[in-house]
């Protein structure tokens, strides 16, 4: 059995740069197992799966890193509505996602950037004294605040620190023990054309560090917004291989805008069904 897959660059401007996902079209769903094992086979932060549904432009969608399915993905979301206006549906102009975080939609721009719809999230300080001491261990640099939300977010006072971050292997354990998905890291940037700055670490799901994380800034754009006064921000993720997006906050949901290069096709040869 025969399966195409597309691997796209999000959040990119050229090949080689912002967050490479996996995008399986699927005309019904294949056993989870087979799912997480091609996840783990392609070995990227996020393979994501869709499958149309019977009104044209929705799609069931889900999304699974080497280890786990998980219940939002903004990178690869956006690397599916690309490989949908690109290469399934040319006439689309909006592609909405039927997920586990609800309704998702991204909508297509005529210079080619894609704006995604996802929802806003929120967080509360963490005060765990213990916790908050393995964490500056684990960074080796103690945050200014830290909260707590679908991830941890711990907050640094300039830029350089959240760029010169290097974690220890015990970070996953603090990152257990908190109970959330991942550590978000961010800061005030440094340069004027660009509001904030982040990185995003997930070793429990497979993820040591995640090139530009589109769910993250689902709790990063109200959380600067509010700070900083704005409903529109522009945003960098400081990883190696970097990535850029325009986030606007409107009210309970976050607009992520972002381009997306593809990088290669392919086909995925599994065995027949028995």
């Amino acid at each position: 059995m025969n399966i195409e897959l597309y691997q796209i660059d999000a959040f990119a401007s050229e090949v080689f740069t912002g967050n490479p996902a996996a995008v399986v079209p699927l005309s019904a769903w294949l056993p989870d197992h087979v799912m997480q094992s091609i996840a783990l086979e392609n070995n990227l932060s996020d393979t994501a799966f869709l499958v149309p549904r019977e009104t044209r432009g929705e799609y069931d969608l889900r999304w699974f890193t080497p280890a786990a399915e998980v219940d939002l993905c903004g990178h690869a979301t956006l690397a599916s509505a690309y490989a949908v206006f690109n290469a399934l549906d040319e006439e689309l102009k909006c592609a909405d996602f039927s997920t586990r975080s609800g309704w998702l939609s991204v909508n297509r721009h005529e210079d080619g950037t894609l704006a995604m719809d996802l929802p806003s999230l929120d967080a509360e300080p963490f005060e765990d004294k213990d916790l908050l001491t393995a964490l500056t261990q684990a960074l080796g640099s103690r945050p200014v605040e830290v909260y707590r939300g679908d991830d941890l977010l711990a907050v640094f006072g300039e830029e350089d620190q959240v760029r010169r971050i290097s974690t220890r292997s015990d970070l996953a354990g603090v990152i257990d023990r908190v109970g959330t998905r991942g550590l978000i890291v961010t800061a005030p940037a440094a340069e004027g054309d660009v509001d904030f700055v982040s990185r995003f670490f997930a070793p429990n799901h497979g993820i040591p560090e995640d090139p530009v994380t589109g769910s993250a800034h689902c709790l990063l754009a109200p959380f600067w917004g509010a700070r900083l006064e704005k409903d529109q921000l522009e945003a960098r993720q400081l990883s190696a291989r970097g990535g850029s997006l325009t986030c606007l906050v409107k009210g309970d949901r976050v607009e992520l805008r972002g381009r997306c290069v593809p990088y290669m096709t392919g086909t995925i040869t599994l065995p027949e069904p028995k």
